[in-house]
């Protein structure tokens, strides 16, 4: 039988692993596998666990919970479609199987290709980031009925907007300073209703696109790992997670702070990186997206800071912020961060990057 390499950790005790390998031999994946290692406790989404295999290496992603608010079997049948879906672009780890839910796991489990990397180095990574993202943008579109699972809405611009101003309801209850709210609010009542020709630059995005999402291999070349949330939409909304201040201060492992200059060269790397494919995608597209983005993030920030202390749902099926699932130094980070975004003076920091933005980028970068 292999060895089980079991951490002390909070974050993946010995029944996890005992329960990753039950399920492992009831899929008949046991055989092969070396050694189960607990990765360290750094998303609200997932645990992760290190399979040494003799095959090549895999990792599992254990949810708990669903951002996409689906119940256990729709969220791993969602997730593998992710996966399945990006692995033409050909920087995102392989899918190599799904463990059903159980009484070991609740919410099942997806097999994915173990990626050998480094966190990303920003702004230094930010051109192989934007490859990797246009190499997911440049995917053609399936056709409209063969687009499921995968959120696919005829207006990508409209469902955003609604997301948005759904998870503002949270506003009223997320205990934040009057001044932050009026900023915000203000903000969201700019929101454009419309944004021209969206219906012709929808593509395939990953809609999670922060900068701790990505892997650096030695060759140089940002692996996109976490692939949950993927839809057809604006790739601007990527473009936007991956290069704004809520993001790139996100992950302690690769915090950076952006200037204007630097997004503007990020984004003309992508369009080098798309050809002509990006000519559709006019600066002002792009710029609004980040927008709504940023709104996005903030109103999610509004969100768990009104539900994280709630405790875990019993049922172990659909979203679940509850603070109980993660280990306590995970937490405390996301509350940090949380507080902060939503600090009155972080609000007017990144509103002043927008009135910075110039409207033009292109494949030679700033004047």
């Amino acid at each position: 039988m292999p060895t089980t390499t079991v951490d002390t950790d909070r974050h993946a005790p010995p029944p996890l692993l005992d329960a990753l390998a039950r399920a492992l031999k009831r899929a008949g994946e046991f055989e092969r596998v070396g050694g189960l290692t607990p990765m360290a406790d750094t998303g609200l989404a997932h645990r992760h666990v290190w399979i040494r295999h003799a095959d090549g290496d895999r990792v599992a992603r254990i949810p708990k919970q669903s951002q996409m608010r689906l119940t256990a079997e729709d969220n791993l049948a969602y997730q593998a479609a992710c996966f399945a879906r990006a692995a033409a672009g050909g920087n995102t780890p392989v899918l190599h199987g799904v463990l059903p839910p159980d009484d070991d796991l609740p919410r099942g489990a997806l097999l994915v290709e173990a990626i050998e990397g480094r966190p990303a180095r920003l702004p230094d990574d930010l051109p192989a980031i934007a490859r990797t993202l246009a190499s997911l943008h440049r995917l053609p579109l399936p056709a409209a009925g063969d687009q499921a699972p995968l959120l696919a809405p005829a207006d990508p611009w409209q469902a955003m907007r609604d997301e948005v101003l759904g998870q503002a309801e949270a506003l009223p209850e997320a205990g934040l300073a009057p001044q932050a709210r009026a900023l915000i609010e203000a903000q969201l009542q700019a929101l454009p209703s419309r944004l021209p020709g969206a219906d012709r630059m929808t593509t395939l995005i990953s809609f999670d696109a922060h900068p701790g999402n990505f892997l650096i291999d030695a060759g140089g070349r940002a692996v996109l790992v976490d692939l949950e949330k993927c839809r057809y939409g604006l790739p601007g909304f990527d473009l936007a997670h991956a290069s704004l201040y809520t993001s790139t201060t996100w992950d302690p492992l690769s915090r950076a702070i952006l200037d204007a200059g630097q997004v503007m060269d990020f984004h003309a790397a992508w369009r080098c990186a798309m050809g002509s494919a990006g000519d559709d995608h006019a600066d002002t597209a792009l710029l609004a997206c980040r927008r709504a983005m940023w709104l996005w993030s903030l109103t999610w920030c509004a969100k768990w800071r009104r539900s994280h202390r709630r405790a875990p749902d019993a049922a172990r099926s659909g979203e679940d912020w509850s603070a109980a699932l993660s280990e306590d130094a995970l937490v405390a980070h996301v509350r940090e961060r949380v507080e902060h975004y939503l600090a009155p003076a972080t609000l007017r920091r990144v509103i002043e990057e927008f009135d910075a933005l110039m409207p033009a980028t292109h494949c030679t970068g700033r004047p």
